[in-house]
């Protein structure tokens, strides 16, 4: 557990593919302006990150909401409402369907009315032109990115990775630098305006958020917005799929 900014802190956990390979994941803690807490994601902590998180927030008392921002990430969900039970557990409408015993509370996140409850504490955005939930459940590249307003740092979940080559790979990739999921390709809707609506919403973000301070991924790293900054990024990062937008606005 890092505290990463004002009244923002990331835990990093770990998730492996076929029990091997470990490819990370994320909850993040906010203080709101009343002194009390929201968990973004889940992740059932143990040991001394769990006795961190209790200290800060008086034995899980103070902690009133758990929102969960990705539709795939469900595994930890149960556990962590199992942890703070008096916690509202928000979701997306796949959390709803898929854990359909726990007691999901409002809206799902991905909906104005979902993230109205929020307001002044979290900027939220969903990518546009693509299945916010695609029927191959191996595709994961649409979630909910939150901005914390008061530090400006973003959490998000598989629509933005952090690209970092090791070692000598650096000379020929520079990095650390953000990169759009890379099956981005198969995520896109239908029809050629799927593209462009997917560019369009990739440069507002770009703009609007361009303060960012830090950005949150799932699966790596946490990356500083220092230097290139977050416009910079994702406008490289868009830069970068655009082979892949106008492959898919030719078969349209």
């Amino acid at each position: 557990m890092k505290e990463l900014g004002q009244n923002f802190w990331n835990f990093r956990g770990s998730f492996k593919i076929g029990g091997l390979i470990d490819i990370g994941t994320q909850m993040s803690l906010v203080r709101k302006p009343d002194g009390r807490f929201v968990l973004i994601d889940s992740y059932a902590l143990d040991g001394d990150p769990l006795r961190t998180l209790l200290r800060l927030t008086d034995g899980g008392a103070a902690i009133d909401a758990v929102v969960n921002v990705h539709p795939f990430h469900t595994i930890h969900c149960e556990a962590v409402h199992r942890q703070f039970p008096k916690a509202q557990l928000v979701g997306t409408q796949r959390h709803h369907d898929r854990l359909p015993a726990l007691p999901w509370s409002g809206p799902p996140i991905e909906t104005a009315a979902g993230q109205a409850p929020f307001k002044g504490i979290f900027e939220f955005s969903v990518p546009d032109g693509v299945e916010f939930v695609c029927a191959d459940e191996k595709i994961h590249v649409a979630s909910v990115l939150v901005r914390h307003w008061e530090s400006r740092i973003v959490h998000v979940d598989d629509t933005l990775n952090v690209i970092d080559p090791p070692g000598l790979l650096k000379v020929v990739m520079p990095g650390p630098r953000l990169r759009f999921h890379p099956m981005l390709a198969k995520a896109l809707k239908p029809g050629a305006a799927a593209a462009d609506a997917y560019a369009d919403w990739a440069g507002r973000l770009a703009g609007a958020w361009a303060d960012t301070t830090l950005v949150c991924t799932a699966h790596n790293s946490v990356l500083s917005m220092k230097g290139a900054g977050f416009e910079k990024q994702m406008l490289d990062a868009l830069e970068a799929v655009k082979d892949k937008l106008e492959a898919h606005r030719r078969r349209a």
